[in-house]
């Protein structure tokens, strides 16, 4: 029996060899499975990990529900979320993250099948680079503000702060729940006659991203924000891919895409249908190309601005909105300044847009204003060198086509059309064009023919630079 013993010494061995390779190759290919990041054009610097502000890893780890924790694969029910959408999984998702932003292109998992709710919570950077938030689940705030613990800021559910090359992406849910939050008494369509009535008007935005950089958002769907679905602030190098972006109509202030003081931005091959604008560019924005967008049914278009909102400065340049679809919206393209502002939008094309059925299919708004109220400035952001090529489609007769309203005091300068075909969605009633105070010209026929433009520059008496306040 001896010898028999020592005899099967070395198979023994040799059985446990092959088994152990076999469990380190099968993770390594679990793990590689995610391990994917296109950032083109996008300089990334390492930048060294510091334990987050926000969410503090546990003293403990927490023992794993099903199995242990790979190496570089951070599966939220591995840290203790339940994903019933009832239990609150916020520190299970607090402790994958500060796990998960330790480790070079760590995936941070949300299964499919799983509904998970979580708080208001800032996940904060830096963080290793290659970071993925892999949403193939669902995960949802509290519903509504009587759900909402006191302690938690109502202005934002989800940030991502100081945070380096991260990719939100995967086939799963957002789920803002924000019925509760449109029905307040302080929201627009609550009063008599689009009114307000008073009381407390916070609503948080869905997913913040904010002094971040080289982030993806690709193929999520969001339904049902309480307010803007993302906004991205102070960011560079954003791609936005494949988004599926729902609201209903009437849904109040839900932009889709919001972004503030953010330049080189890809907006790409998505769908967004809701109560305000699909994607609005605020302040400090350029180099920003939005391409084979759908926008509608319903909501405000595609808008730059509002720009210069109590007497601010906004510089804006390098837009590009192309080969998209808007449908059924209050705008189609949209520039909007308040008075009193200063600053310059230009650099501006439209090309290749199809409008169906809309009420303001091209439109310049220097004079917005969200009440009856509002003062006459002599200051104005300054609008020049917009281009408006290949516009085609149908327009509600609510409106006229073509909307010009420049400042009394800054003229919008070098508007450019060509190809522009828009004609009435119902009946034969062809409406003019608008101009006040808009310098510009067509450069082939269009319909319907605008003589409205002005001719050649402003007189002196109107001359002023305020690419100055840009540079």
């Amino acid at each position: 029996m001896a010898s028999l013993s020592t005899s099967a010494a070395p198979l023994s061995l040799l059985v446990i060899f092959y088994m152990t390779t076999a469990l380190f190759m099968s993770s390594h290919v679990v793990t590689a499975r995610y391990h994917h990041h296109g950032h083109r054009g996008h300089h990334n610097k390492k930048q060294h990990k510091h334990n987050s502000h926000i969410s503090y890893p546990p003293s403990i780890s927490p023992e794993p529900s099903d199995s242990p924790v790979d190496i570089g694969f951070y599966d939220v029910r591995s840290f203790g979320a339940q994903g019933d959408g009832i239990a609150d999984d916020t520190e299970a998702f607090k402790a994958a993250w500060d796990a998960a932003c330790q480790v070079e292109s760590a995936v941070i998992h949300v299964p499919v099948g799983y509904s998970f709710m979580i708080q208001s919570t800032i996940f904060t950077g830096p963080c290793q680079n290659g970071l993925v938030f892999q949403l193939e689940g669902s995960i949802m705030p509290p519903d509504g503000p009587e759900s909402w613990p006191s302690n938690n800021s109502k202005r934002q559910w989800l940030v991502f702060y100081r945070v380096n090359e991260l990719s939100l992406q995967g086939g799963g849910v957002i789920d803002g729940r924000g019925e509760e939050w449109w029905n307040l008494p302080c929201k627009p369509h609550k009063g008599p006659n689009g009114s307000t009535l008073p009381g407390p008007c916070d609503s948080p935005i869905a997913i913040r991203f904010f002094m971040s950089s080289n982030l993806t958002v690709k193929g999520i769907k969001m339904k049902n924000s309480p307010q803007f679905n993302f906004r991205f602030d102070n960011c560079k190098n954003v791609h936005i891919e494949s988004l599926h972006i729902t609201a209903p109509t009437w849904s109040p202030n839900t932009d889709g895409i919001h972004i503030e003081q953010t330049s080189n931005v890809e907006i790409y091959d998505s769908l967004i249908s809701n109560g305000d604008d699909c994607v609005s560019i605020g302040a400090g924005c350029y180099d920003v190309d939005i391409r084979n967008l759908t926008c509608g049914p319903g909501g405000h278009g595609i808008s730059i601005g509002s720009l210069g909102n109590h007497n601010s400065r906004a510089c804006v340049s390098n837009i590009t909105v192309r080969d998209s679809v808007i449908k059924g919206s209050d705008n189609g393209v949209r520039i909007k300044t308040w008075q009193g502002g200063y600053g310059a939008l230009s650099g501006v094309s439209f090309l290749n847009i199809h409008m169906d059925n809309v009420r303001n299919p091209i439109i310049i708004d220097q004079f917005y204003c969200l009440s009856k109220d509002c003062s006459n400035h002599t200051s104005a952001v300054s609008v020049s060198d917009i281009e408006y090529s290949s516009i085609k489609g149908t327009y509600d007769i609510r409106s006229p086509p073509m909307h010009f309203a420049c400042s009394d005091t800054i003229p919008c300068t070098n508007i450019t059309l060509s190809d522009v075909e828009l004609l009435p969605a119902q009946g034969d009633l062809v409406l003019d064009p608008f101009c006040w105070n808009a310098y510009g010209g067509q450069e082939t026929l269009i319909i319907p023919p605008i003589f409205c433009l002005l001719e050649g520059n402003p007189p002196a008496v109107f001359a002023r630079n305020d690419l100055g306040y840009c540079s």
